[in-house]
């Protein structure tokens, strides 16, 4: 049996944090770099964590080399101060989420995965504030893990054929997400992609992208896809 891979944003397509991300991750780069770089006000528009902070933190010195040798710290102080953090902010579970996340599980052609510009270990505090398990998205690819979220998707079907130990398709690789950069990611490994008008990309743009589906929100999932 053929599998497709369906793989998840999680900021802007699953829940909407609210601020707490944006908190966090100027706690931590205050305390591993030495400053936020005014993070609190950079869009982030679907790019990695690793993008964000090479752009970000370019003009006070810090070289990729520089992210290189603090990321691991970087990523460990995130992850603990999203944990402290997201109490204090009402996390949003966008429409639709949750239902189409349960209805996904329930099929045995399909194996769910996350692809996020988040860190691995923020990930999980994002989805668990949700209410999501992370445990039912069993493979995922991090913006921990390349600058370049075009990277992403190649790294969850390697795993994703790992994990299953059945036949994968390129074109079988479906990404759910809600920026510009979701539909070139899904683009980059010949994969489909169905893009939520439920985050903060300009919708002209996103439109422009010519996603293969493009959904106000996750409700109109199984009237408008065909999955």
């Amino acid at each position: 049996m053929a599998l497709k891979l369906i793989l998840f944003d999680i900021d802007g397509t699953l829940l909407i944090t609210n601020g707490a991300s944006r908190e966090a991750k100027a706690l931590a780069m205050q305390e591993v770099f030495g400053t936020d770089a005014g993070i609190r006000e950079i869009p982030f528009g679907g790019k990695t964590d690793w993008q964000i902070l090479a752009e970000a933190l370019a003009p006070h010195g810090y070289t990729v080399a520089d992210l290189e040798t603090h990321m691991a710290h970087y990523q460990t102080r995130f992850a603990h101060h999203m944990a402290e953090v997201i109490r204090q902010f009402e996390v949003t579970v966008l429409p639709g989420a949750a239902e189409l996340v349960a209805k996904l599980r329930e099929r045995d052609d399909v194996l769910l995965g996350i692809l996020t510009g988040n860190t691995k270990e923020t990930a999980p505090v994002k989805l668990q504030a949700g209410g999501f398990d992370p445990a039912w998205f069993l493979v995922g690819a991090y913006g921990s893990e390349s600058a370049e979220r075009n990277d992403l998707p190649a790294l969850a079907l390697e795993r994703a054929l790992a994990y299953s130990k059945l036949p994968i398709a390129n074109e079988d690789v479906w990404i759910i997400g809600d920026t510009v950069r979701d539909v070139l990611a899904a683009r980059a490994i010949g994969g489909k992609v169905v893009a939520v008008l439920t985050g903060f990309e300009d919708i002209d743009e996103l439109v422009a992208s010519q996603p293969d589906y493009l959904l106000n929100d996750l409700t109109e999932f199984d009237e408008k896809v065909d999955l």
